[in-house]
């Protein structure tokens, strides 16, 4: 049976997914909604789809199978109670809340009307990075993880980045993608969380660098950075590297990739090369090639087809919505580490 969508929020992340319910069979977009929607031109692939700017109203009209969310991170916890409370099934873009508590009303929410729950962790979906984890689970324990995401952002990304800053330093919007990838390679408990930050512009309110450290139970450590704006380098923007007792993995950027710019969103999710390192010596350094991988559009669709095999299957998602919670308590301990100059426990 056809699952009816309404998609709110068009923004870049809202209009891929919007595009990805199109080219799946099963899916038919029968309403977008943002706050703007009298000006903006849509895609021929939506053209049948309502418009409205009010989500209760789509809401309440349209009474969809499925809602996606992908408006700014304040709104999320709102809007997913009440998508649920419709009836509808929810994917929302990460990060699931705007705080800890909103979050966990999500998942409550979400287990008692027995409504499926996926969150935009788009890493999950994306084959190199499976693997990049399956091999860091080879290293041992402790393990060291060395991540970042900088990003040297102008005009149009720019002007992206602060209006996503009205919610969220970059160190918590971008954070929970790879606090969640660390999660998934120590499956340990995190305990403690340190973080260090800066505002390098008057042109928002925030950080728009910080750089957190996180301590876990079996003794696995780890830091991850993130910068926004024009002034940021594009030295070793990104960085993602795990250290074990038996040898190493990274991600590593091909030679060819020489000319990557840090606001491609392509380049965030894209791995070129996996080096894996054995610390006996027992095979040489290992270069696997992931070239020919999906691009971000195609990562979106990937995502919506596993809310569909959800949906369809009766996925239990418990370790998927608590692990979305348990990433997003790191990065907002890590904020107000930086704000208080204290260690956080967890």
């Amino acid at each position: 049976m056809t699952k009816r969508v309404l998609v709110v929020g068009l923004g870049n992340m809202g209009m891929s997914h919007a595009m990805a319910y199109t080219r799946i069979p099963g899916f038919e977009v029968v309403g977008v909604c943002e706050r703007r929607i009298a000006n903006r031109k849509l895609p021929d692939a939506l053209a049948k789809a309502k418009t409205y700017s009010n989500f209760e109203t789509a809401l309440a009209e349209l009474k969809p199978d499925v809602v996606s969310i992908n408006t700014l991170p304040d709104s999320h916890a709102d809007f997913a109670i009440k998508a649920m409370e419709a009836g509808a099934h929810v994917f929302v873009e990460k990060p699931l809340a705007d705080n800890v508590a909103n979050a966990e009303k999500v998942v409550a929410t979400a287990q008692r009307t027995n409504r499926k729950l996926v969150v935009g962790y788009i890493l999950r979906q994306h084959p190199s990075w499976v693997r990049f984890i399956e091999i860091a689970r080879e290293l041992g324990t402790p393990l060291v993880f060395r991540m970042n995401l900088n990003q040297q952002s102008n005009g149009e990304t720019w002007a992206w980045h602060k209006r996503l800053m009205d919610s969220f330093p970059p160190i918590v919007d971008c954070g929970v993608h790879y606090v969640d990838v660390m999660c998934q390679m120590t499956k340990a408990k995190p305990v403690k969380v340190h973080a260090i930050g800066a505002r390098l512009t008057d042109e928002v309110p925030v950080n728009n660098y910080g750089m957190l450290q996180v301590i876990f139970d079996d003794g696995s450590v780890g830091w991850y950075e993130a910068g926004w704006g024009p002034m940021m380098s594009e030295t070793a923007f990104f960085v993602k590297d795990v250290i074990g007792p038996k040898g190493s993995v990274s991600i590593v950027m091909a030679e060819t990739a020489d000319d990557v710019k840090s606001d491609d969103i392509n380049a965030h999710t894209k791995t070129n090369q996996i080096l894996w390192h054995h610390a006996d010596m027992s095979k040489p350094d290992q270069r696997i090639d992931m070239t020919d991988e999906p691009d971000h559009d195609a990562l979106c669709e990937r995502e919506q087809r596993y809310l569909m095999k959800a949906i369809d299957e009766n996925i239990n998602l418990t370790d998927h919505m608590n692990d979305a919670v348990k990433s997003l308590k790191i990065v907002i301990a890590a904020d107000e580490s930086i704000h208080t100059g204290q260690v956080v426990n967890l």
